[in-house]
């Protein structure tokens, strides 16, 4: 299984539709909030699975807070990162999850991408594609990939700039 990971898009649909065309198939698609506008839309561009919460700025959209769901038997909890005040770090995040049982736990909120793979649970922030805020300010999203054995594997991406693309098309 193949999802994509993407948060903090702001609206930029067109960085949406780029990162899906970059990253070809994938059996799931998570954003974790800031989408601001377009959730169908993202839905229809994804063309699989989606699952997607409500940032602090997603007013007029109707999305969960958070929601919880399970990937090869492991109990997935997906949450924007807001209301567990993130931006100071992960630790209130990091205490609800291990309380209720939570394998894997993805936020956004910070447009830092973050991995951290404890003995209880693993937290990971893909950074954001429309306004990064990491050194380097590159435009994130991530990659988790669930083997046959059931073995999650994290990959962080880029994503391509225009030269970029021209540039390897070889234009």
């Amino acid at each position: 299984m193949r999802i994509l990971v993407i948060s903090d898009s702001h609206g930029k649909n067109d960085e949406v539709k780029q990162v899906i065309e970059q990253v070809g198939h994938i059996d799931m698609f998570i954003h974790l909030g800031d989408i601001e506008r377009g959730p169908d839309y993202i839905r229809d561009l994804a063309g699989c699975e989606c699952h997607m919460v409500a940032g602090n700025n997603d007013y007029d959209i109707s999305l969960p807070a958070s929601e919880e769901f399970e990937i090869a038997g492991k109990k997935i909890f997906i949450t924007h990162g807001h209301r567990f005040y993130v931006g100071g770090g992960v630790g209130n995040l990091r205490e609800y999850a291990i309380q209720n049982g939570y394998d894997l736990v993805m936020y956004g909120h910070t447009h830092v991408p973050f991995m951290e793979r404890g003995e209880k649970v693993t937290i990971i922030n893909p950074g954001s594609l429309s306004y990064p805020r990491q050194d380097g300010r590159k435009k994130t999203f991530m990659i988790v990939e669930v083997d046959k054995d059931g073995i999650f594997h994290y990959s962080q991406g880029l994503l391509r700039s225009s030269f970029e693309e021209i540039y390897r098309k070889g234009y």
